[in-house]
Protein backbone atom coordinates (compact mmCIF):
# COMPACT_ATOMS: atom_id res chain seq x y z
CA UNK A 1 0.00 0.00 0.00
CA UNK A 2 3.06 1.99 0.83
CA UNK A 3 4.00 2.28 -2.97
CA UNK A 4 0.31 2.93 -4.30
CA UNK A 5 -0.85 6.93 -5.13
CA UNK A 6 -4.58 6.90 -4.17
CA UNK A 7 -6.89 9.28 -5.84
CA UNK A 8 -10.43 7.80 -5.81
CA UNK A 9 -11.43 9.78 -2.75
CA UNK A 10 -14.97 10.35 -4.80
CA UNK A 11 -15.64 6.82 -3.65
CA UNK A 12 -14.24 6.48 -0.38
CA UNK A 13 -11.57 8.30 1.86
CA UNK A 14 -9.25 7.16 4.98
CA UNK A 15 -10.66 7.90 8.24
CA UNK A 16 -8.90 10.32 9.85
CA UNK A 17 -6.60 9.38 12.65
CA UNK A 18 -8.39 11.57 15.44
CA UNK A 19 -12.03 10.48 13.82
CA UNK A 20 -10.66 6.86 15.19
CA UNK A 21 -9.30 8.02 18.20
CA UNK A 22 -12.85 9.80 19.38
CA UNK A 23 -14.39 6.47 18.30
CA UNK A 24 -12.63 4.24 19.89
CA UNK A 25 -14.32 4.74 23.67
CA UNK A 26 -17.59 4.03 22.75
CA UNK A 27 -17.24 0.35 21.24
CA UNK A 28 -15.84 -0.96 24.63
CA UNK A 29 -16.04 1.61 27.28
CA UNK A 30 -19.06 4.12 26.95
CA UNK A 31 -20.79 0.90 25.15
CA UNK A 32 -24.77 1.62 26.17
CA UNK A 33 -27.71 1.47 24.50
CA UNK A 34 -29.24 5.24 24.12
CA UNK A 35 -32.60 3.59 23.77
CA UNK A 36 -31.67 2.31 27.77
CA UNK A 37 -33.16 4.32 30.52
CA UNK A 38 -30.09 4.31 33.06
CA UNK A 39 -27.35 6.41 32.95
CA UNK A 40 -24.71 4.86 30.86
CA UNK A 41 -27.50 4.55 27.69
CA UNK A 42 -28.34 8.18 28.84
CA UNK A 43 -25.05 8.92 28.21
CA UNK A 44 -24.86 7.54 24.61
CA UNK A 45 -27.96 9.18 23.79
CA UNK A 46 -26.05 12.75 24.52
CA UNK A 47 -23.58 11.99 22.55
CA UNK A 48 -26.00 11.20 19.59
CA UNK A 49 -27.64 14.57 20.08
CA UNK A 50 -24.12 16.86 20.49
CA UNK A 51 -23.39 15.29 17.24
CA UNK A 52 -26.48 15.94 15.55
CA UNK A 53 -25.66 19.66 16.47
CA UNK A 54 -22.42 19.35 15.33
CA UNK A 55 -23.95 17.94 11.51
CA UNK A 56 -26.75 20.01 11.44
CA UNK A 57 -24.39 23.26 11.95
CA UNK A 58 -22.48 22.28 8.70
CA UNK A 59 -25.57 22.35 6.69
CA UNK A 60 -27.44 25.14 8.75
CA UNK A 61 -30.61 23.14 9.27
CA UNK A 62 -31.91 23.12 12.71
CA UNK A 63 -30.83 19.32 14.59
CA UNK A 64 -34.17 17.81 15.05
CA UNK A 65 -34.10 17.84 10.92
CA UNK A 66 -31.52 15.74 10.73
CA UNK A 67 -31.96 11.81 11.12
CA UNK A 68 -28.99 9.58 11.49
CA UNK A 69 -28.73 6.50 9.05
CA UNK A 70 -26.37 3.84 7.55
CA UNK A 71 -25.10 5.66 4.87
CA UNK A 72 -25.92 7.88 1.78
CA UNK A 73 -27.85 5.26 0.11
CA UNK A 74 -30.45 4.54 3.22
CA UNK A 75 -31.05 8.66 3.07
CA UNK A 76 -31.59 8.19 -0.88
CA UNK A 77 -33.64 5.61 -0.57
CA UNK A 78 -35.71 7.03 2.30
CA UNK A 79 -36.05 10.56 0.82
CA UNK A 80 -37.42 8.77 -2.82
CA UNK A 81 -39.67 5.53 -1.18
CA UNK A 82 -40.48 7.57 2.09
CA UNK A 83 -41.67 10.08 -0.69
CA UNK A 84 -44.05 8.12 -2.38
CA UNK A 85 -45.88 5.76 0.71
CA UNK A 86 -46.26 9.07 2.44
CA UNK A 87 -49.79 9.06 1.75
CA UNK A 88 -50.39 11.63 -0.84
CA UNK A 89 -51.95 9.02 -3.58
CA UNK A 90 -52.86 11.26 -6.19
CA UNK A 91 -49.64 12.34 -7.13
CA UNK A 92 -47.58 9.53 -8.63
CA UNK A 93 -44.71 11.22 -10.98
CA UNK A 94 -41.17 11.92 -10.07
CA UNK A 95 -38.59 13.42 -12.05
CA UNK A 96 -34.69 12.66 -12.17
CA UNK A 97 -31.73 13.52 -13.93
CA UNK A 98 -30.61 11.09 -16.10
CA UNK A 99 -27.03 10.58 -14.36
CA UNK A 100 -28.28 10.46 -10.54
CA UNK A 101 -26.24 7.83 -8.37
CA UNK A 102 -28.25 4.70 -8.75
CA UNK A 103 -29.03 5.00 -4.93
CA UNK A 104 -31.75 7.56 -6.81
CA UNK A 105 -32.09 5.33 -10.23
CA UNK A 106 -33.01 2.20 -8.47
CA UNK A 107 -35.44 3.73 -6.41
CA UNK A 108 -37.33 5.10 -8.81
CA UNK A 109 -36.60 2.11 -11.36
CA UNK A 110 -39.28 0.02 -8.55
CA UNK A 111 -41.92 2.77 -8.43
CA UNK A 112 -41.76 2.45 -11.69
CA UNK A 113 -42.04 -1.02 -12.29
CA UNK A 114 -43.85 -2.76 -9.04
CA UNK A 115 -46.43 0.34 -8.16
CA UNK A 116 -46.91 1.82 -11.40
CA UNK A 117 -45.68 5.46 -11.10
CA UNK A 118 -44.13 7.81 -13.56
CA UNK A 119 -40.69 8.63 -13.66
CA UNK A 120 -39.14 11.61 -16.05
CA UNK A 121 -35.15 11.51 -16.58
CA UNK A 122 -34.06 14.63 -17.67
CA UNK A 123 -31.38 14.84 -20.04
CA UNK A 124 -28.35 17.00 -19.06
CA UNK A 125 -25.99 18.92 -21.23
CA UNK A 126 -22.02 17.96 -22.08
CA UNK A 127 -21.67 19.24 -19.10
CA UNK A 128 -23.48 16.71 -17.14
CA UNK A 129 -25.76 19.95 -16.08
CA UNK A 130 -29.49 19.53 -15.93
CA UNK A 131 -31.16 22.84 -16.79
CA UNK A 132 -33.93 24.10 -14.18
CA UNK A 133 -35.82 25.11 -17.40
CA UNK A 134 -36.20 21.44 -18.42
CA UNK A 135 -37.43 20.93 -14.90
CA UNK A 136 -40.20 23.35 -14.97
CA UNK A 137 -41.42 21.64 -18.03
CA UNK A 138 -41.58 18.54 -16.42
CA UNK A 139 -43.37 19.12 -13.42
CA UNK A 140 -46.93 18.04 -14.01
CA UNK A 141 -49.91 18.11 -11.30
CA UNK A 142 -49.22 15.00 -10.06
CA UNK A 143 -45.40 15.74 -9.68
CA UNK A 144 -44.67 14.66 -6.18
CA UNK A 145 -40.81 14.61 -6.12
CA UNK A 146 -37.90 15.99 -8.02
CA UNK A 147 -34.45 15.19 -7.20
CA UNK A 148 -31.08 15.99 -8.69
CA UNK A 149 -27.61 15.19 -6.99
CA UNK A 150 -25.79 18.67 -5.71
CA UNK A 151 -22.24 16.96 -7.28
CA UNK A 152 -22.22 14.15 -9.59
CA UNK A 153 -20.14 11.11 -8.17
CA UNK A 154 -18.27 10.44 -11.67
CA UNK A 155 -17.62 13.75 -13.24
CA UNK A 156 -17.96 16.66 -10.88
CA UNK A 157 -20.63 18.64 -12.32
CA UNK A 158 -22.33 20.92 -9.74
CA UNK A 159 -25.74 21.27 -10.41
CA UNK A 160 -27.85 25.00 -10.54
CA UNK A 161 -29.90 23.71 -6.89
CA UNK A 162 -31.02 27.23 -6.23
CA UNK A 163 -32.10 27.03 -9.95
CA UNK A 164 -33.56 23.88 -9.76
CA UNK A 165 -35.39 24.96 -6.06
CA UNK A 166 -36.69 27.93 -6.75
CA UNK A 167 -39.18 26.03 -9.58
CA UNK A 168 -40.15 23.78 -7.33
CA UNK A 169 -41.31 26.25 -4.48
CA UNK A 170 -42.77 27.67 -7.07
CA UNK A 171 -44.54 24.78 -7.94
CA UNK A 172 -45.40 23.48 -4.68
CA UNK A 173 -43.20 19.65 -5.03
CA UNK A 174 -40.88 18.79 -3.10
CA UNK A 175 -37.21 18.61 -3.68
CA UNK A 176 -34.54 16.12 -2.28
CA UNK A 177 -30.49 16.75 -3.50
CA UNK A 178 -28.17 13.87 -3.18
CA UNK A 179 -24.98 15.90 -1.39
CA UNK A 180 -23.35 13.10 -0.49
CA UNK A 181 -20.22 14.52 -2.50
CA UNK A 182 -20.14 17.66 -1.44
CA UNK A 183 -21.00 17.87 2.39
CA UNK A 184 -17.73 18.57 4.15
CA UNK A 185 -15.80 19.17 0.92
CA UNK A 186 -17.62 22.33 -0.70
CA UNK A 187 -20.62 24.94 1.04
CA UNK A 188 -23.42 23.44 1.14
CA UNK A 189 -26.55 25.48 3.39
CA UNK A 190 -30.17 23.83 3.16
CA UNK A 191 -31.76 26.90 3.13
CA UNK A 192 -29.99 28.71 1.21
CA UNK A 193 -30.51 25.81 -1.57
CA UNK A 194 -34.14 25.89 -1.18
CA UNK A 195 -34.15 21.84 -0.63
CA UNK A 196 -36.77 20.09 1.23
CA UNK A 197 -34.44 17.21 2.12
CA UNK A 198 -30.69 16.09 1.55
CA UNK A 199 -28.59 13.63 1.74
CA UNK A 200 -24.79 13.02 3.29
CA UNK A 201 -22.55 10.07 3.93
CA UNK A 202 -19.96 10.16 6.53
CA UNK A 203 -17.23 8.21 4.50
CA UNK A 204 -16.63 11.16 1.79
CA UNK A 205 -15.20 13.17 4.51
CA UNK A 206 -13.08 11.61 6.38
CA UNK A 207 -15.35 9.77 8.79
CA UNK A 208 -16.04 6.15 9.03
CA UNK A 209 -18.16 4.07 6.80
CA UNK A 210 -21.69 2.58 7.59
CA UNK A 211 -23.24 6.09 8.68
CA UNK A 212 -24.80 8.71 7.31
CA UNK A 213 -28.13 11.46 7.29
CA UNK A 214 -30.97 12.54 6.16
CA UNK A 215 -32.33 16.25 6.56
CA UNK A 216 -35.96 16.27 6.28
CA UNK A 217 -37.63 19.88 6.23
CA UNK A 218 -39.56 20.70 9.45
CA UNK A 219 -43.21 19.81 8.90
CA UNK A 220 -42.12 17.19 6.32
CA UNK A 221 -43.60 14.37 7.26
CA UNK A 222 -41.85 10.86 5.59
CA UNK A 223 -43.26 7.01 5.89
CA UNK A 224 -40.45 5.63 7.79
CA UNK A 225 -37.97 2.99 6.13
CA UNK A 226 -37.23 1.21 8.27
CA UNK A 227 -39.53 0.09 11.09
CA UNK A 228 -39.38 -1.56 14.57
CA UNK A 229 -38.65 1.13 16.74
CA UNK A 230 -38.73 4.67 18.60
CA UNK A 231 -35.12 5.71 17.41
CA UNK A 232 -34.85 9.33 15.66
CA UNK A 233 -37.90 10.37 16.85
CA UNK A 234 -39.90 7.19 15.64
CA UNK A 235 -38.72 8.30 12.16
CA UNK A 236 -35.93 5.71 11.46
CA UNK A 237 -35.66 2.47 13.71
CA UNK A 238 -33.02 0.69 14.41
CA UNK A 239 -30.53 1.12 17.66
CA UNK A 240 -28.12 4.01 16.56
CA UNK A 241 -25.05 3.30 15.25
CA UNK A 242 -23.06 4.90 18.38
CA UNK A 243 -19.40 5.21 17.30
CA UNK A 244 -20.23 5.89 13.97
CA UNK A 245 -22.06 8.65 14.68
CA UNK A 246 -19.15 10.11 16.97
CA UNK A 247 -17.06 9.56 14.06
CA UNK A 248 -19.23 11.39 11.87
CA UNK A 249 -19.70 13.93 14.40
CA UNK A 250 -15.84 14.39 14.98
CA UNK A 251 -15.03 14.35 11.35
CA UNK A 252 -17.28 17.30 10.43
CA UNK A 253 -15.67 18.97 13.28
CA UNK A 254 -12.42 18.52 11.62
Amino acid sequence: MKDEIYLDHSATTPTDPRVVAEMEPYFTEYFGNPSSLYSIGVSAAQTIERAREKVAALINCAPEELFFTSGGTEADNWAVLGTAFSGKSAKKHVIISSIEHHAVLEPCNFLEKKINWEVTRLPVDSFGMVSPDDVRKAIRKDTALVSVMHANNEIGTIEPIQGISAVTREKGVLLHVDAVQTVGNYPVDVKEMGCDMLSLSSHKLYGPKGVGALFIRKGLRLQPFIMGGGQERGRRASTQNVPGIVGLGKAVEI
